[in-house]
């Protein structure tokens, strides 16, 4: 890709990394601290260590980077010859990792252009794909952005939990919320809505549920272009099962992407997690 616009994402964007090699994109990671571990988010901790961790009930947190993390970052892909940085990251809802690079960015040598997605997961991903590939296409720095917002403005995360009790404990979802699907047995369907997490429905069992977000997801892509990402925590006979039924039912399926969320993300869903990423060409 061109070196004049750099595109630096986060951990929680989960691309696949010979996609990240060939469009040149780079991703800082957030941290997982479990026990008295501070672990780095893809590298120093598995999505399968976590899930096991978590099935032990074992204390785990996660935190931003830091804005000298980022600040690093900047300067490498400056030295390399960029003239221009796209820094696109997960919801501020979610997390602090926005604000860190915000930060970062006031110092650094060259233009940051740094992006609230207000997504996460591979929503984030298709955004750091999109503002990549318009690069390559010769686009500038402005556009590169718009290209990312764009995408981002269209796509739809939707998603499965076991239980809502570990996005309770990290303060992603309202204790109320966690607390009424905990007293009427139902298994919740989730959504991100403006960069937060928001219940969608609640079904009464895992398959009802696991049923109703295939249904949603084909409704949501009904007959265009669409690249679709299936995520999951454990649970990759579910993955390929979604993953396969979508194939057949999406006509205008361009990519499918299938992968297991990493540790950052896996610590405030828990074991069994479910999610599905929709985004309009």
């Amino acid at each position: 890709m061109s070196r004049h616009v750099a595109i630096v994402t986060d951990s929680t964007a989960y691309l696949p990394p010979e996609m990240m090699e060939r469009h040149g994109i780079t991703a800082v990671p957030l941290t997982v601290v479990l026990g008295d571990q501070a672990l780095e988010d893809g590298t120093e901790i598995s999505a399968r260590s976590l899930a096991a961790a978590l099935q032990k009930r074992r204390p785990v947190t996660t935190s931003r980077p830091s804005p000298e993390v980022f600040a690093a970052e900047y300067r490498a892909a400056a030295e390399a010859g960029a003239t221009g940085i796209v820094s696109l990251h997960l919801s501020a809802e979610i997390s602090g990792t926005y604000d860190a690079a915000l930060l970062a960015a006031k110092d650094a040598p060259v233009p940051v252009r740094v992006v609230d997605t207000g997504m996460v997961a591979m929503a984030l991903g298709f955004c750091a794909l999109a503002s990549a590939e318009t690069v390559e296409a010769g686009g500038s720095l402005d556009e590169a952005v718009a290209a990312a917002e764009k995408r981002a403005a269209n796509t739809s995360a939707y998603f499965y939990v076991d239980t809502l009790d570990y996005l309770r404990r990290g303060g992603r979802i309202g204790a109320a919320q966690a607390l009424l699907g905990s007293a009427l047995a139902v298994k919740p369907l989730l959504q991100l809505d403006g960069g937060h997490i928001e219940m969608l429905e609640k079904v009464r069992t895992a398959s009802k549920a696991i049923a109703r977000l295939e249904e949603i997801v084909a409704e949501q892509a009904g007959d265009e272009r669409v690249d679709i990402a299936v995520h999951h925590l454990a649970a990759p006979e579910r993955a390929e099962r979604l993953a396969e039924r979508l194939r057949e039912r999406v006509p205008g399926l361009v990519d499918l992407h299938v992968s297991e969320v990493g540790a950052v993300i896996g610590a405030h869903t828990g074991p069994g997690l479910l999610g599905a990423v929709v985004s309009p060409h």
